[in-house]
């Protein structure tokens, strides 16, 4: 069982920067593939980010690229989403996840269902 308590979330304007974190908890929390999903009104959940156990493998959607980073701390049980240059379009309820490592070496989790563990949501608006 594992816990996930996102924070950081807030309201920014067109270019700002933020820095979302998740707070894990739960019996060897630091194992699980990590991943960063967002959801806006009306849109379904999209995948943004996702991090392996090691933190040496990362994975992100095309439209975050360069702009948005995953990173984790495992002394800390956290795991963080650095959002630089924000749109608009990345207004939505941030959602952190934790899958626990049941795919071959390499593969992604990059779909709601590789996830068994579910934070709360962190909002973020994005003022134009």
């Amino acid at each position: 069982q594992v816990q996930l308590v996102e924070s950081g979330g807030g309201l920014v304007q067109d270019g700002g920067s933020l820095r979302l974190s998740c707070a894990a908890a739960g019996r060897n929390s630091n194992w699980y593939h990590m991943g960063w999903f967002r959801q806006a009104p009306a849109k379904e959940r999209e995948f943004v980010a996702s991090i392996s156990w090691s933190g040496g493998d990362t994975y992100s959607v095309d439209s975050v690229k360069g702009r948005f980073t995953i990173s984790r701390d495992n002394a800390k049980n956290t795991v963080y989403l650095q959002m630089n240059s924000l749109k608009p379009e990345d207004t939505a309820v941030y959602y952190c996840a934790a899958a626990f490592p049941s795919k071959p070496y390499g593969s992604h989790y990059d779909t709601p269902r590789d996830y068994g563990y579910w934070g709360q949501g962190t909002e973020v608006t994005v003022s134009s």
